[in-house]
């Protein structure tokens, strides 16, 4: 199999360390399969972006020496691809138009295992005189699982544990789990290399690709970066943005916590030196196998002190 991974940032703010995780992990698994590596920038939510992230993202990944193959690929300019991806679902009868507010879901959803399970309400049609918000893919009563090269099996009933789901939201934005599948069939990715907190999106995600009649692709989901109060790290909990001007610092930083240390002898080795050796004795199975992993003390400190 031909390797083709992909590092797909939100622009909501700088680059931050735990993004720089999934960037680096994804970027040395690709390389050393001696694969492609796709940027995708997931410009999807205007509401939620931040003025200039892009063009930031993209410059701190340059100065770090991350380098991509091929253009930059921009959801923001790919609408005709999910319009088309939504009229093959509903000509399939997978989709149904959801007349229901947040509120009213939030007062009728039933728990399940991944959070509040949508009821059904509009399944079988809107109630007269209601008008449609958003769009859902009609889920069935079967197990998918995932079967990750780090994390554990993880599988969920779809309709019992999360429900019928969004693809098309009521403010006219095309979900994400609609856009990640599309453009992951669309650019021919092989490999999914990310953050641990996307891995109970992964079964609605394999569900779209079975209906969509997408590959199956390749997973391994990588500890997500946390703070002192396991928070994961984001721009809600105030983390910092990496400083690309300590270059081998930070990449050092970076592969201590994906257990990649640079043996004492390379530790003076300069930012594209560090890189080769990581790309050369990357191994997937020494990464710690939990959702979640603490930050490196100096990141901490600084995110505290901020």
């Amino acid at each position: 199999m031909t390797y083709r991974g992909r590092f797909a940032p939100s622009p909501t703010g700088p680059l931050h360390f735990g993004s720089l995780v999934a960037a680096a992990g994804s970027f040395l698994d690709a390389r050393h399969h001696q694969g492609e590596w796709l940027l995708r920038m997931e410009d999807l939510d205007p509401p939620r972006e931040l003025a200039g992230a892009s063009d930031d993202i993209l410059r701190t990944l340059e100065q770090l020496g991350l380098t991509w193959d091929g253009p930059v690929v921009y959801q923001s300019t790919r609408y005709h691809l999910y319009e088309a991806a939504l009229d093959s679902l509903r000509q399939q009868g997978h989709l149904f138009d959801c007349a229901c507010s947040r509120k009213e879901i939030a007062d009728s959803a039933v728990p399940g295992k991944s959070g509040s399970v949508y009821p059904g309400t509009c399944r079988n049609g809107l109630v007269p005189g209601r008008s449609p918000r958003s769009v859902r893919l009609r889920t069935q009563a079967i197990e998918i699982s995932v079967r990750d090269r780090l994390q554990p099996t993880f599988a969920q009933q779809l309709e019992a544990d999360v429900g019928d789901f969004i693809v098309h939201r009521a403010d006219g934005l095309f979900s994400y789990q609609l856009a990640v599948v599309v453009d992951d069939g669309e650019q021919g990715i092989s490999h999914v290399v990310r953050g641990a907190d996307l891995l109970d999106s992964t079964p609605r995600q394999i569900f779209l690709q079975q209906l969509l009649g997408l590959p199956k692709l390749d997973y391994l989901h990588l500890p997500v970066a946390v703070n002192a109060d396991a928070d994961k790290l984001s721009k809600q909990t105030r983390a910092l943005p990496v400083d690309a001007s300590r270059g081998t610092e930070v990449v050092i930083d970076v592969l201590r916590y994906l257990h990649q240390p640079l043996p004492e002898s390379s530790q003076d080795a300069s930012l594209d030196e560090s890189w080769q050796w990581a790309i050369e004795h990357w191994d997937s199975t020494t990464l710690p196998a939990q959702h979640s992993h603490a930050t490196p003390a100096a990141y901490i400190a600084a995110e505290q002190e901020h």
